[in-house]
């Protein structure tokens, strides 16, 4: 508590001196502490340090996540690609010939973009080249696996990408080979040249039920069954999951849509 305590002054007047008890200090003394641990911080005596304010982080560049943006895994070229720069979207037919591979019909649609600088655009005038074996596991202009087609072109080809970043092909419903479960080879690059600055190589797969559906008819089914399935495919386990083709009945075939960005 406060105590008035009477002194007298020179000329009579009566001066009255405040003074604290020891309890008292002791308690303004640690009040005084808890306000500067809670507003002050450390810092001299008799001056204010004002707390380091945190600076806001810069966001990060949107990317747009649509399908057509999305980034795929890079897959093995593998042996069997040949540069034949056959522009055609119906792949189906050997020019040397004229005669049409036999199989399910299946029209694809490729949507390809350009990722930069966290923005998602469609990339024209890139091409795309598709290749893959025929019904019975044969590639054409190459001799391997018991087979020779050498001078052969059918299941070959490239097209442009357009304005919106697209192409059309017109091939068959792959058959299969020892070892590798059914696949289609594709590749993106901005010029038709081995300097091309872009260059994505990887492979499409498909539903083990559609497959099934499909090799059990003619001519797929003179091979049979199939020795090797996407679960035992090594090539596959490196991110085969991600480009497996959706496809749906179409006329006597199927269609399908694949789209892919590319960070360049």
């Amino acid at each position: 508590m406060v105590v008035g305590e009477a002194l007298a002054e020179p000329g009579g007047h009566v001066k009255e001196r405040l003074t604290l008890t020891r309890r008292e200090m002791l308690s303004l003394a640690g009040s005084a502490a808890a306000f500067g641990m809670m507003g002050c911080g450390s810092g001299t005596s008799g001056s204010t340090t004002m707390p380091t304010p945190t600076p806001t982080p810069t966001p990060a560049p949107t990317v747009n996540t649509s399908s057509s943006c999305s980034v795929k895994p890079a897959l093995t070229e593998g042996p069997y690609f040949v540069d034949e720069r056959l522009n055609r979207s119906d792949i189906r037919v050997d020019p040397a010939d004229g005669v049409v591979k036999a199989g399910a019909l299946l029209n694809l649609t490729v949507n390809v973009s350009r990722i930069s600088f966290g923005t998602c655009t469609p990339l024209s005038g890139a091409f795309i080249d598709l290749w893959h074996c025929d019904a019975l596991g044969v590639y054409s202009d190459v001799s391997d696996m018991g087979s020779n087609a050498i001078g052969k072109k059918f299941l070959r080809g490239y097209q442009v990408t357009d304005s919106a970043g697209a192409v059309q092909f017109t091939t068959i419903y792959p058959g299969w080979y020892s070892g590798r479960a059914v696949h289609i080879h594709f590749k993106i690059r901005n010029a038709l040249t081995s300097s091309s600055s872009v260059q994505f190589t990887s492979q499409w797969f498909f539903d083990e039920s559609l497959t099934d559906i499909v090799h059990a008819q003619a001519p797929y089914s003179s091979k049979g069954r199939r020795n090797t399935l996407n679960q035992n495919d090594g090539i596959y386990s490196s991110g085969g999951n991600q480009l497996v083709l959706a496809l749906t009945p179409s006329g006597a075939g199927y269609t399908g849509t694949f789209d892919i960005g590319l960070q360049i």
